[in-house]
């Protein structure tokens, strides 16, 4: 199996056509104002729209109303939303697009129960617990806390960068990877050799598991 790569916080429609033409499977663009990777509507429309067919768009909100979920869905091709905050399941799916949930793993979390509660979402994005942030930490929990059974439907986060990513898929071997500060210049601004040394780990793993 392949493992997808998903390059999450583009603000610059130059970080997106990097992240395409290094083999991204889908960016991320955030839409919670007090991330400093936050992009306004009007500028993500016009990086969704530069994209080339394939790279898919997820669209990250943390417990945003419905009125502003709704306009950025009017206002770009989004494929697929990410809920980042304390959204029910019944919200979640209401919007009639595919969804993921990210889930902190905070001491004592159980992911078989999380994956039973949030059944109809695509996937559950796991990232590290930091108390009061929403992920984007750049830190790493323990992977083995993942059930292999669940595999298939996990979205793997967390201080993801180059130097690790290939232990994570080995070891977690999650249906995708998730990344954003470990292929940063500074926040909100990707480095393309960095993208491109990212995703080439990952395929290198997926080949050794092979």
């Amino acid at each position: 199996m392949r493992t997808r790569v998903k390059i999450c916080g583009i603000t610059r429609p130059e970080d997106a056509d990097a992240a395409a033409r290094a083999g991204a499977d889908a960016i991320g663009l955030v839409f919670y104002p007090p991330s400093p990777r936050h992009v306004e509507v009007a500028r993500a429309a016009r990086i969704a729209r530069g994209l080339p067919p394939f790279v898919s768009v997820v669209a990250l909100f943390v417990n945003a109303d419905r009125e502003y979920i709704d306009e950025v869905l009017s206002s770009l091709p989004v494929d697929i939303i990410q809920f980042h905050g304390n959204e029910c399941p019944d919200y979640c799916a209401s919007f009639g697009k595919p969804w993921l949930k990210a889930i902190a793993m905070k001491e004592g979390v159980d992911l078989r129960a999380e994956a039973e509660r949030h059944a109809t979402a695509s996937a559950l994005l796991v990232d590290t617990y930091r108390p009061g942030v929403p992920g984007g930490t750049g830190e790493v929990f323990d992977w083995r806390r993942i059930p292999p059974e669940l595999a298939g439907r996990i979205v793997l986060a967390g201080g993801l960068k180059a130097e690790n990513v290939a232990d994570a898929v080995r070891q977690a071997r999650p249906w995708a990877v998730d990344v954003s500060g470990g292929v940063e210049q500074r926040k909100g601004i990707k480095d393309a050799r960095k993208i491109a040394d990212f995703i080439q780990q990952v395929k290198r793993a997926d080949e050794r598991h092979d």
